[in-house]
């Protein structure tokens, strides 16, 4: 299954037990107390609880900013990521993810795409120059509904070693079942 996702991605895929599982990793394994993440003030709602909650809570500051327009460019200033969801959901937004991508690096940003509603067959943020993407596969991805999983991509052999490991300490192992449901 992560092999047949990495094809997808273009990159080195981790398989985690839902899509808030993958968020959680990439948030928990990128940001410690005093960094800064930027966010769109429309993303998935439920990013938005992790974020005023637990993030706030470990001393992460969380900064909003709409996804149209490319806004979040302009909310970079000393932040150690920036995460892009186009097109938002539930709203349908969109952003030019190659000028985030630059705008960000250029500050030394990383970027995390949440690819749940293209999905890899419509857009492929790493070959946009993305450091993750993160899907819920529980949706469009596996496209019956019948299962609960997610992943993040990531073209850097060191990212994905520290999401395994999260995702291993964390208990965030996909059933195998979902698995094969997915992979079908």
């Amino acid at each position: 299954w992560e092999d047949a996702l990495g094809l997808l991605e273009g990159g080195l895929a981790i398989s985690f037990a839902s899509g808030m599982a993958a968020v959680s990793a990439v948030l928990g394994a990128c940001l410690k107390p005093g960094d800064i993440v930027v966010l769109p003030d429309d993303a998935y709602y439920t990013i938005r609880r992790v974020a005023e909650g637990w993030l706030t809570r470990i001393g992460v500051q969380v900064r909003l900013a709409p996804t149209r327009g490319n806004a979040q460019a302009t909310a970079l200033d000393g932040a150690r990521l920036v995460w892009v969801e186009t097109p938002s959901n539930p709203l349908l937004e969109v952003c030019d993810i190659r000028e985030i991508v630059r705008a960000a690096h250029a500050r030394n940003v990383e970027v995390v795409v949440d690819n749940t509603t293209a999905t890899a067959y419509l857009q492929q943020p790493l070959h946009l120059g993305a450091d993750y993407v993160v899907a819920s596969d529980t949706k469009a991805l596996t496209g019956h509904s019948d299962l609960v999983l997610g992943h993040v991509a990531t073209t850097s052999e060191e990212r994905a070693g520290a999401l395994r490991t999260w995702r291993n300490q964390h208990g965030a192992i996909p059933g195998p079942m979902e698995v094969w449901l997915a992979h079908r």
